[in-house]
């Protein structure tokens, strides 16, 4: 099993969750895109989260490379648009990363991409991170595991919609 287990584990499923979110709610994204002038329409972005959810559960589930550059592409393309969105200084709530929930363009949602594609790319070069053989390699029948993902997911998650609009008080509180 890989050191890159967890990460790549906890990168999955936030991008399966933002695709799902996306397609189920198209309209924060749809807007994003086209504040960015970017091709916007509703149905794109629902099949764009539908592929970014097929690609993030397949990666999960089979480990092989090919998808994991996927996911590394993915990330890729989420960190230059926040990149481009912050450069721009578009007023934008939210980047649509999530679909309605508000996550805000941000250095921090950055470098978190940048890590993510890092460790995907680090999975299609090196590591066999398929999920059922990372659970069957662990005590517990892979509980532990699967508990210290979720707390990763949540905690990313946080970083990605809360920590900018605490900084962004915290900015404005200073005198």
């Amino acid at each position: 099993m890989s050191v890159l287990a967890g990460p790549f584990t906890i990168a999955c499923v936030l991008l399966a969750v933002g695709g799902v979110l996306k397609a189920v709610q198209p309209l924060e994204t749809a807007g994003a895109l086209r504040a960015m002038q970017l091709p916007s329409a509703q149905w794109l972005v629902r099949v764009g989260g539908v592929a970014e959810a097929l690609i993030a559960v397949a990666a999960l589930l089979t480990g092989w490379w090919f998808l994991a550059l996927l996911v590394a592409a993915s990330y890729l393309v989420f960190a230059l648009f926040v990149i481009g969105a912050l450069r721009a200084g578009k007023p934008l709530s939210s980047c649509g990363c999530f679909g309605k929930v508000d996550t805000p363009p941000s250095l921090v949602h950055v470098v978190i991409d940048l890590v993510a594609v890092a460790v995907a790319v680090g999975v299609a070069l090196a590591a066999d991170v398929a999920l059922p053989d990372v659970l069957a390699d662990q005590p517990l029948a892979g509980v532990p595991f699967l508990l210290l993902v979720v707390i990763g997911v949540y905690l990313v998650f946080l970083a990605f919609t809360a920590l900018p609009k605490t900084m962004a008080v915290a900015r404005e509180a200073r005198p």
